[in-house]
């Protein structure tokens, strides 16, 4: 109710309302590409592929609402930016030039974006030569280097105009652009689902008692994520009070607040990555030693594989929810910034000791948002197991599309505010 009350007051600002029918236009402009072919393919074997267990293939197909699958010109979707993204992100903490550039403001802000496009289209060339003449060699009906250059172009090409719709969004829309891409193809795939669905139970394959149970169960689930996402443990820190001249400073109180989840769906893609990729490789060789051994032990659909599987998923992801956090909260450097602004937490001394309460609080969040990730992330493997329901729309689906609905709402909700707060001093 909230959510409907928030974008019908928004919808009542001129501004506002621009913004949003802006955003909803370039993702209609996304959904139509991802509808159009790449030229020279045999699509007859794209079906046989996808027909199958098709491991990190679903993730790619995920990111790109069925793009990947049906090989259109947005098959590589956002994929290489998000990856150049993150990759840039680690070098802030690897490469003193990259923390550099993080701490000179806007500037550097740009000059990283920047590298982060170049690096975009690198990353994009490199996937569109290794699915042509690789992975989907066998799908290209051409086999001449006119042929695969131009498929090869018109994927790069693709990713880059993906790229520059979710910058468009960014500047003249509402939200981040590139998450209400992923967010569009993740809720692209939700009608298929349904239908698929409707399909089981006409047919008898599935009852009805147990879609309702379904229905129960993703409700459930996304209460679940709703109230992981938006939890946080606030710390509090008290100013010193300063007297200069005949004013007298600080004093004041605030906290820090740090999430429950503080990597969001980062740890769960690394997870899944390293997990199916051995069933990649089984695409070269699917007749060998190797792919037997990939598909009874590794496979979530392998005997004893599905535990394997669960196993290591869980074990992974709370690996990356550490190392990701690690990486983007410095409890030494936000420690070091209270000290400069006369800040203290209650009860504990500045310096060290207030680096280790962070580092301890931080840990133990760490281990709660690990494990609610490595939930969403291996529960929906389980159902398809031992259930009829096939979970394209699964825990990673909708941990992604909740985020991003409720970051988008937070955003029109600030802009409300702001616009407010201009009208009074007007």
């Amino acid at each position: 109710m909230e959510l409907l009350k928030t974008l019908s007051q928004a919808w009542k600002v001129e501004e506002l309302r621009k913004k949003i029918l802006f955003t909803l236009m370039m993702l209609v402009v996304y959904r139509i590409g991802s509808n159009i072919p790449v030229p020279g393919i045999n699509r007859a074997y794209l079906s046989q592929m996808f027909s199958g267990e098709t491991g990190l293939l679903d993730l790619f197909d995920l990111f790109s609402g069925g793009s990947f699958s049906n090989f259109t010109i947005f098959a590589l979707s956002i994929t290489p930016y998000v990856t150049a993204s993150i990759i840039v992100q680690l070098l802030t903490i690897a490469l003193p030039y990259f923390e550099r550039l993080s701490k000179e403001g806007n500037e550097g802000h740009k000059k990283m974006a920047t590298i982060t496009r170049y690096m975009t289209v690198v990353l994009g060339l490199i996937q569109a030569i290794g699915l042509t003449v690789g992975l989907f060699k066998n799908a290209v009906v051409d086999k001449s280097a006119f042929a695969s250059i131009t498929i090869i172009m018109v994927l790069t090409a693709g990713t880059v105009f993906l790229m520059w719709l979710g910058e468009q969004i960014n500047e003249y829309g509402i939200g981040n652009g590139i998450s209400l891409i992923i967010f569009a193809g993740i809720v692209d795939r939700f009608p298929t689902f349904v239908r698929n669905t409707y399909a089981q139970v006409s047919e008898g394959a599935i009852s009805g008692v147990a879609v309702l149970t379904l229905l129960i169960v993703s409700i459930m689930l996304v209460m679940v994520i709703i109230l992981f996402e938006q939890g946080v443990r606030k710390i509090p820190v008290q100013y010193a009070k300063r007297v200069v001249g005949r004013k007298m400073y600080g004093g004041q109180s605030t906290h820090i607040p740090m999430k429950v989840n503080q990597a969001g769906v980062i740890p769960i893609i690394f997870s899944l990555s390293l997990l199916q990729f051995p069933l990649i490789v089984t695409y070269f060789a699917p007749k060998s030693a190797y792919a037997d051994f990939v598909n009874k032990y590794i496979s979530p659909s392998g005997d004893p594989g599905l535990w394997i599987y669960v196993v290591l998923n869980v074990v992974l992801t709370m690996f990356f929810t550490y190392f990701y956090t690690a990486i983007t909260f410095n409890p030494t450097e936000v420690a070091e910034n209270m000290r400069q602004s006369g800040g203290f937490v209650p009860g504990i001394r500045p310096g060290t000791a207030t680096v280790e309460y962070l580092s301890r609080v931080m840990s133990r969040l760490c281990f709660s948002g690990g494990l609610f990730l490595a939930a969403v992330s291996v529960i929906p493997t389980i159902v398809s197991n031992f259930t009829p329901f096939e979970m394209t729309f699964g825990g990673t689906s909708l941990l992604i599309a909740v985020g991003v609905a409720i970051d988008t709402v937070k955003q029109i909700q600030n802009q409300m505010l702001m616009r407010n707060y201009q009208g009074f001093l007007k």
